[in-house]
């Protein structure tokens, strides 16, 4: 029996339950806690059956201020004739117990049209508050909806109850805003993200599949046993070219075997930025942590052609070495300044999405602390905030994708390390495809696919964006639909090459 079959027979039988009112969401007592606007809006809608965010023929800014919710924050100007506006929607803290109170978290609607499909984005991060468009929204031409991650400042609550910063907890935010959005947007609706927006994309359609019609999932981690280092130790073994690996390893080696001058330079420059290290507990535990992420770092954001431009260890200067240090890893990185916009993520590995392990065994000799200790994604995590880990999340999600996953596209980097663990379809898998761009790395899109391979997967983003068919404005009948690459595009790869540490 497919999954669609089962889901059919599910609503089926939900169907009478609902009207009862015996079913809802997690989140459906704290519906009712919206701004005075939202009520307003719902006063309109009991008295003519209607409200401002129902009305077609409204502007796009009375109807997303009309949805409960919803405070629209700032518009800010486009050149291509789209809309884009930041908001903020009302979220429990728990969605399971909403009572618990609510907090303010941010988004953006890129405006295209009412008739357009709209694509609901996650970068599993902070939001990019600059209009910007992922490829699958380009491709479709359509709207676009991003939200921030909860516990990614400012949409945190305070004080912050960390144990609801989770992916159960995420998933219902995105079912929740993509639900209230639909009032509005009413065609089909895709949902997208990369690394750990990819993560998250899955993890939404985990616990409300059919939300949307179809996911594309760029370079998304799937690490379901964290014990195992091995295909991370195979990965390193094998990627590039014996010359490249080797070069890259001794310039690794080499920061540590200089430690004494280049590390003087790196406590310097922290302590004129202003640096502390409460986290990591020293700057030289932050130094060697930051010298064992230079190569990870290197496959994850360069290309096999770049290995031209690392030190020669032998040869280089210390300037050479550190500037290149500092180019992969950053010289302020580790230190609490930087770890505290990401201690959500950290919070997350160390708690559900687990980290990767590898043979430094080249490393030998010149390590000052227990790499498993010092690289464990605790280490970056503030004392303060307990952690457990859930050993039963990822194998949840990865069971779901190969058992009743429908129409999802994974698409990796084959020189992308985080790609050493993919998610992998199963006899359950409906309708869903993995795609890797040879020799790409963490930045891999569809369009750097061979091109027949890249030609199927457009096709099957259309396809579930409702382009295909013939009687709707389709995409596939009428290439000149596609829009040029352009500004909103430059600015959208570049929120998703940012460096982070996932």
């Amino acid at each position: 029996m497919t999954t669609t079959v089962r889901r059919l027979l599910a609503s089926a039988l939900l169907i009478p339950l609902l009207a009862i009112g015996s079913l809802a969401s997690p989140a459906s007592a704290a519906d009712g806690q919206s701004a005075q606007g939202g009520q307003d809006a719902q006063s309109e809608a009991s008295r003519h059956g209607r409200g401002p965010a129902d009305d077609p023929t409204a502007d796009i800014k009375d109807r997303l201020a009309a949805i409960p919710g919803v405070t629209i924050t700032e518009e800010k100007p486009t050149t291509t004739g789209h809309r884009y506006f930041l908001a903020t929607y009302t979220q429990p803290i728990d969605h399971f117990r909403p009572w618990l109170g609510t907090f303010q978290q941010r988004f953006s609607l890129l405006h295209r049209g009412y008739d357009r499909p709209t694509v609901f984005y996650t970068n599993g991060y902070t939001l990019g508050t600059n209009p910007s468009r992922t490829e699958p929204t380009r491709l479709v031409d359509g709207n676009q909806v991003s939200i921030e991650y909860r516990f990614f400042t400012p949409s945190r609550p305070e004080p912050a109850d960390w144990s609801k910063a989770g992916i159960r907890q995420g998933a219902a935010d995105s079912h929740r805003l993509v639900t209230a959005l639909k009032r509005i947007y009413q065609e089909e609706w895709l949902s997208t993200g990369a690394s750990k927006g990819g993560m998250s994309s899955t993890y939404f359609r985990r616990f409300y599949p059919d939300d949307v019609s179809g996911t594309i999932a760029y370079v998304a981690p799937n690490n379901t046993n964290v014990n195992d280092s091995e295909p991370y130790s195979e990965f390193f073994r094998t990627v590039g070219t014996p010359e490249c690996r080797a070069r890259l390893n001794a310039a690794q080696r080499e920061l540590l075997v200089r430690r004494d001058r280049l590390e003087a330079r790196y406590v310097a420059d922290n302590q004129a930025a202003g640096s502390t290290f409460k986290t990591l507990g020293t700057p030289d535990r932050a130094y060697e942590a930051g010298v064992l992420d230079v190569v990870w770092a290197f496959w994850q954001y360069s290309l096999e052609a770049d290995c031209a431009k690392v030190p020669v260890a032998a040869t280089a200067t210390d300037d050479e070495l550190y500037a290149w240090f500092d180019a992969q890893s950053g010289i302020t990185g580790n230190s609490d300044q930087s770890l505290a916009k990401y201690t959500a993520y950290y919070y997350q590995a160390a708690t559900e999405l687990g980290a990767p392990f590898f043979d430094v065994s080249h490393l030998d000799g010149v390590l000052h602390y227990d790499y498993k200790e010092l690289y464990s994604v605790r280490t970056f995590v503030p004392k303060e905030i307990p952690t457990v880990f859930n050993r039963n999340a990822m194998p949840d999600i990865d069971r779901w994708v190969k058992r009743e996953g429908e129409r999802i596209m994974y698409v990796y980097g084959g020189n992308d390390p985080w790609g050493a663990k993919p998610f992998r379809l199963g006899r359950g898998s409906e309708d869903s495809y993995v795609y890797t761009v040879p020799g790409g790395n963490h930045g891999s899109k569809i369009e750097q696919l061979p091109a027949a391979q890249s030609a199927q997967a457009v096709a099957k983003v259309l396809e579930w964006a409702g382009l295909d068919d013939p009687n709707a404005r389709s995409l596939t009948k009428s290439p000149q639909l596609i829009p040029d690459f352009g500004p909103l595009d430059v600015e959208g790869q570049r929120l998703e090459q940012e460096r982070r540490p996932l």
